[in-house]
């Protein structure tokens, strides 16, 4: 199916605990049985590595590093006073040999259910503060009139005559076109001789996501409050263009090798980028004066008018538009594009910043009792269908906050 590609919730909760709550230089550390560890664990060990990893777990002397690796590089929910790392070692040894054989057999889509049942063992939190754990003084909560409810797949589709059509849940469309099924929407037709080009709009309200597949193969996911302008069909053998009026997208862009050479361009405020057969990411919120693009796989060029960069793979450029300025910087891709498989993974930010992304999916307003609330950072992984109350009551136990409101959708944080 080509929607979110959405595991399972054990199964995603447990991916990007791991991805989130490593070291970020333990992704770049050169110790072979660390890094192989690692690989593993993100999916990426090849057969032969498989063999190293497992030829490494038989001496019983690694069970020391094992142990140091993990207390190190992980933080374990702290209701769990120990855990047993025979145990663990043991079903880590257990899955991949079934991983090999797996390998063998090319079923590589069993890999995620054997990562994530071992992470699982590891890793029950959601948040994780910065620092050492303090239970804070147990305060009672005021809740009023809550009718907070986590995001779900929902758009307004506006058509070339200004039409607007609500998609979503038991909303079904179909057009000469297009057809949606509430979850998502496909565009047949591929391209057109002719030079007029009739567009359309879809815009992601607050507390919605939804998932587009334009009519060249292009596949772009679209978190909340975001809204972007695309054709109906590309004129062929011209460059296809789509704007992403604002908020934050994950394109897939269908190479133009298969469209007789044809560019594929996003504009986007004060940018452009020119793409290459390629995954990425753009935040450009109207609320932010960043801009953030974000490279996965392939080659993209970032033109803001001044500047003009070339991004690699695990590179992000931000585009601050308060000082035109540009930077690059080498980020772990996942803690950016994870809220389009239905996790929030947050890796060193900000109270405020991880509030306005939970405030745009939950459709609330966030008012901070302590200005200096705001800076308190912590790190954490969030799974988008968790109730907004359970993941107060998780910050809260980790001592970010000591206390929270709720007064119909405003959230005041103590």
């Amino acid at each position: 199916m080509l929607k979110y590609k959405i595991l399972s919730k054990k199964v995603r909760v447990a991916q990007f605990c791991f991805v989130l709550l490593i070291k970020d230089e333990i992704l770049m550390m050169s110790k072979n049985n660390e890094y192989l560890i690692v690989k593993y664990l993100i999916n990426q060990t090849s057969s032969q590595e498989l063999d190293e990893l497992e030829l490494w777990l038989r001496d019983f002397d690694n069970k020391k590093e094992f142990k140091s690796f993990v207390k190190t590089n992980y933080i374990i929910d702290y209701n769990l006073k120990k855990f047993n790392t025979d145990k663990i070692k043991n079903k880590l040894n257990h899955l991949i040999k079934e991983d090999k054989k797996v390998l063998r057999l090319k079923t590589i889509q069993k890999y995620s259910k054997y990562a994530a049942l071992f992470i699982g063992i590891l890793f029950s939190i959601y948040f994780v503060k910065d620092g050492i754990y303090d239970k804070p003084v147990e305060t009672n909560p005021v809740i009023v009139n809550s009718t907070i409810e986590s995001g779900t797949d929902k758009a307004i589709l506006t058509l070339g005559d200004g039409t607007h059509i609500s998609l979503g849940k038991e909303a079904s469309f179909q057009s000469k076109n297009a057809n949606s099924n509430g979850e998502e929407i496909v565009y047949e037709g591929g391209e057109t001789k002719t030079t007029e080009v009739a567009y359309n709009y879809l815009t992601i309200p607050r507390g919605g996501q939804f998932f587009v597949k334009l009519s060249d193969g292009t596949q772009i996911w679209l978190n909340s409050e975001s809204k972007i302008k695309y054709p109906v069909n590309f004129i062929e053998g011209e460059t296809r263009t789509v704007e992403l009026v604002y908020g934050e997208a994950y394109f897939d862009v269908s190479p133009s090798s298969e469209h007789k050479g044809a560019k594929f361009k996003v504009f986007n405020q004060s940018q452009e980028i020119e793409v290459i057969g390629t995954e990425f990411n753009i935040k450009a919120y109207r609320d932010e004066s960043n801009i953030y693009t974000t490279l996965v796989e392939g080659k993209v060029s970032v033109n803001s008018g001044i500047y003009k960069q070339i991004l690699k793979p695990n590179q992000q450029i931000n585009l601050n538009l308060e000082v035109n300025s540009m930077t690059i910087s080498e980020v772990i891709v996942y803690n950016e594009v994870s809220w389009k498989d239905g996790v929030f993974s947050f890796r060193r930010k900000s109270l405020e910043d991880i509030m306005k992304v939970l405030s745009r999916w939950y459709d609330v307003d966030i008012d901070f009792a302590n200005e200096e609330l705001k800076s308190a950072g912590f790190n954490g992984v969030l799974g988008k269908d968790q109730k907004i109350e359970d993941v107060l009551k998780t910050i809260k136990s980790f001592g970010v906050i000591e206390g929270y409101d709720i007064h119909d959708k405003q959230i005041t944080l103590k």
